[in-house]
């Protein structure tokens, strides 16, 4: 199995198409992490996404690092919008992965307008993030978020500050949404002005579950039907300078991995892919309004 690796912007690193979601470690027990560990990096990637705030994935993660650190780009995320909370989140991330740095943090999910005027103004987390990697705690800076506003609140992000990447939800259907993929499209153009990272979520959604309260191992209900999902994966990667992040459903690994190591560059028929939405009844994750919170 061989997955294709391309420039991750402009940090100088050759990042794997596929980056392994490391949210799937987050209820799992050691033993199972490690296994899941073991099988991403069988399959070739080498760039890991992680958060202070999925569980005990970077717990999961400090055994594998102590010996693979330089393996691959590990990057986490912090929800805290003030300067001193972000610094504080970092250097816990850091303490529970057992690293003395990591390549990327994030500020998660930087998309409510209170909350961006905090990060990004006078003692805020962005201040705090880009004076940590001064410091040698982290190398670069990026932002992510979810809902369909997000494209457009990252490129008043990029306006502010020199971020690394850039993460938003992208998939076939969204696709389908004009005033969503014009927004992704300008969204792009700024990143590849700059030389910006761009990574995308919930490649594989189906809709949200019908019963939310029920346990399950994404907060959407993935697809499941290995010939729509390869489809929905080489929908993704069939925009060379954009990097697909798995669903936290570490089930579907294998599928995305076998997908994207076939994958020959062809952007699969759009009358097929209407078909799969179709048939297998998908539905958009956010709606700008009621359906745009989601978990952490």
């Amino acid at each position: 199995m061989t997955l294709l690796r391309t420039p991750f912007g402009s940090t100088g690193h050759e990042s794997s198409r596929i980056i392994f979601g490391a949210a799937a470690l987050g209820g799992m027990s050691q033993t199972r992490a490690d296994s899941t560990i073991e099988q991403v990096c069988a399959a070739g990637v080498n760039h890991f996404d992680t958060a202070a705030s999925y569980g005990a994935s970077e717990d999961r993660l400090h055994d594998y690092l102590q010996d693979h650190r330089n393996d691959i780009f590990l990057a986490t995320k912090t929800g805290e919008r003030n300067g001193s909370a972000a610094r504080k989140s970092l250097e816990r991330s850091l303490e529970r992965m057992g690293v003395d740095s990591v390549d990327m943090i994030q500020l998660h999910n930087l998309v409510e307008e209170d909350e961006w005027r905090e990060a990004h103004g006078p003692g805020g987390a962005v201040e705090a993030l880009f004076r940590a990697c001064d410091e040698g705690l982290c190398r670069f800076v990026g932002v992510t978020g979810h809902g369909l506003r997000i494209p457009r609140m990252h490129i008043r992000s990029l306006a502010e500050a020199p971020f690394a990447a850039v993460l938003y939800p992208w998939n076939h259907n969204l696709a389908a949404i004009d005033t969503y993929r014009s927004d992704v499209a300008a969204l792009q153009r700024r990143c590849r002005s700059g030389g910006i990272a761009m990574q995308t979520i919930k490649s594989i959604a189906r809709r949200r579950w019908a019963d939310p309260e029920q346990p399950h191992f994404s907060w959407y209900q993935p697809i499941e039907d290995p010939q729509p999902l390869r489809r929905a994966v080489e929908f993704v990667l069939a925009t060379a300078d954009v990097f697909l992040n798995t669903t936290s459903d570490a089930r579907l690994l294998d599928d995305v991995f076998r997908a994207a190591s076939a994958f020959d560059g062809t952007m699969p028929d759009p009358e097929q892919l209407a078909r799969d939405r179709d048939a297998l009844a998908i539905e958009p994750l956010f709606d700008g309004d009621r359906f745009e919170a989601v978990r952490p």
